[in-house]
């Protein structure tokens, strides 16, 4: 499990479902039917995601979103 990468993990009412999503990592979305089946998701596709571009030789992004709510913390 990578946890280096923030997830944002939100309810989408269009969906019907939690939603989770790692900004640094385009394209990285799952869904789950509650948050932590979401969570768990997103945990496993950073794996699959990081992964993939280490086979394919692609860029690994650093990571760098953090909610503005650190922000606030450092200052």
């Amino acid at each position: 499990m990578n946890s280096t990468y923030h997830i944002n993990l939100f309810w989408s009412d269009d969906e019907q479902a939690w939603v989770a999503d790692v900004p640094d990592l385009e394209p990285c979305t799952t869904f789950g039917s509650t948050r932590s089946e979401a969570l768990s998701k997103a945990e496993e596709l950073i794996d699959l995601w990081l992964e993939s571009a280490r086979a394919n030789g692609d860029p690994i992004p650093e990571p760098r979103y953090r909610p503005a709510i650190y922000a606030f913390r450092a200052a």
